[in-house]
């Protein structure tokens, strides 16, 4: 027998449960909504590695004359890239948050040569960062950069026309600027991990940490 008791309980009950719905159903929209805009590429298009049903999404916004950027791409990408990304696990890309105004032209010049050139390029940059963004005060900086992207089939004239591209510089700095508003990206490297953030240089164990639970490895 049902008293009057237990149908106002049971009606409470329904009322908190049908109160709670709304809510989390924003809530996973809102953080639905915020996937989907990390997503979105900026005006340059994103570069990625890896295919596009992977498991694990690891977006890095990095800066070309960041020191904890370029030993990570010295220590950790290599590995990451040979056991998850090239082996269809992980997908990747690699976003543009210039720290300063050399870092800025590193990105145009790693973007002037389209898609196909961007990842030899940046890892050209971050494996010879000591020779350009921190040259000797007898060479300029731009001078070093110069050196560096002869190695990449950079003329002269090709490289001062990269340079010099309105376009290409506004476009750079949208993501940088997106990264900042959107996603309150404030130092480099920052790791989105399916939306997760992680800041700081990350070792491949400390990746592993992370990725192997979503992949189910």
């Amino acid at each position: 027998m049902i008293t009057r008791r237990d149908a106002l309980k049971a009606t409470g009950l329904a009322i908190g449960a049908a109160a709670l719905l709304p809510r989390l159903s924003l809530e996973a929209f809102a953080q639905s909504a915020n996937l989907a805009s990390l997503m979105e590429p900026g005006p340059l298009g994103d570069v990625w590695l890896g295919p596009k049903d992977a498991k694990c999404t690891i977006i890095e916004y990095a800066s070309m004359t960041c020191s904890h950027c370029a030993a990570f791409h010295k220590t950790t990408w290599p590995v990451l890239r040979e056991r998850y990304i090239d082996t269809g696990k992980v997908r990747f890309t690699l976003r543009e948050f210039p720290l300063d105004p050399l870092a800025t032209a590193a990105f145009m010049l790693a973007r002037c040569d389209g898609e196909a050139k961007y990842y030899p390029i940046t890892d050209l940059l971050f494996d010879q960062q000591a020779s350009w963004a921190f040259a000797q005060k007898s060479v300029s900086p731009v001078d070093a950069l110069q050196q560096v992207l002869r190695q990449a089939g950079f003329s002269k004239e090709k490289f001062e026309a990269c340079l010099k591209d309105q376009k290409l510089y506004d476009a750079v700095n949208a993501v940088k600027q997106k990264g900042i508003d959107v996603f309150k990206v404030d130092s480099t490297p920052t790791f989105l991990i399916n939306g997760e953030r992680y800041t700081g240089e990350m070792t491949i164990d400390g990746m592993e940490k992370v990725i192997k639970p979503i992949i189910g490895a």
